[in-house]
């Protein structure tokens, strides 16, 4: 088992997505907690299992092989070392994954290019009354198979609304950038201080929205524009 541990504001907000973990998973989520809490206090781990990933290996009668599948892809097969036919309702109760993001995951399994599962009746589209069977006669040249998952297109309004929750997010680093340059320099341009903002933030940002964050700290006052030339700021003790 592996962990990236990010900070939260560095990177998107994700929308939490539960998932019943098998138990093999679930020890090894609660050894690294508290390892994790026992070398730092006071923080709090929020698992992404949306952006989790495993390789599994699986005993097909034509062969052992290992596939790359996401943590969601991981859960639904492991189901099938237990049982030998599930439902769509099964799977969903026994999983806990959103119904939207379960078809997705069980269409890449069972309607992909790599059918892992068999489904019945056949089709593209994922309905409540499928059922599921191990595909016994899957075969591949390769020994380890990566199962791509199904892309979700992203709406217009759901691409604005990511970005500006990203935004949200990463508006206080820019807000301490800006308060760290002024506290150092005292006086400053308005180019001088953009150019530098752009040399400190390790992410993308339009000019639009750093002037929106200069305007915010100037009406919280630890900036002030200088009297005698407006495109100059002086930072507030």
């Amino acid at each position: 088992m592996s962990v990236h541990v990010l900070t939260t504001g560095y990177w998107p907000t994700y929308p939490p997505m539960d998932v019943k973990l098998p138990h093999e998973l679930n020890v090894y989520q609660d050894i690294f907690k508290e390892f994790y809490l026992s070398k730092y206090s006071g923080r709090r781990l929020m698992w992404q299992n949306s952006l989790g990933h495993c390789v599994l290996k699986v005993e097909f009668p034509k062969g052992r092989k290992e596939l790359a599948v996401s943590l969601f892809q991981s859960v639904v097969l492991m189901l099938f070392n237990d049982a030998q036919k599930l439902s769509f309702v099964d799977i969903k109760e026994s999983t806990g994954i959103e119904d939207k993001e379960l078809r997705r995951t069980l269409q890449s399994l069972a309607c992909g290019k790599v059918r892992v599962l068999q489904k019945t009746p056949k089709g593209r589209d994922i309905d409540d009354k499928d059922e599921f069977v191990f595909n016994e006669d899957f075969s591949a040249p390769l020994y380890r198979i990566k199962v791509n998952a199904i892309q979700m297109k992203e709406t217009v309004e759901e691409n604005t609304s990511t970005t500006e929750r990203v935004f949200q997010d990463r508006q206080y680093q820019v807000d301490a950038a800006i308060v760290r340059i002024m506290k150092t320099r005292k006086t400053l341009s308005h180019t001088l201080l953009i150019t530098e903002l752009f040399q400190q933030l390790k992410f993308p940002i339009k000019p639009a929205d750093m002037k929106k964050r200069i305007e915010s700290l100037i009406d919280r006052e630890y900036l002030e524009r200088d009297r005698s030339n407006p495109q100059i700021y002086n930072y507030l003790a």
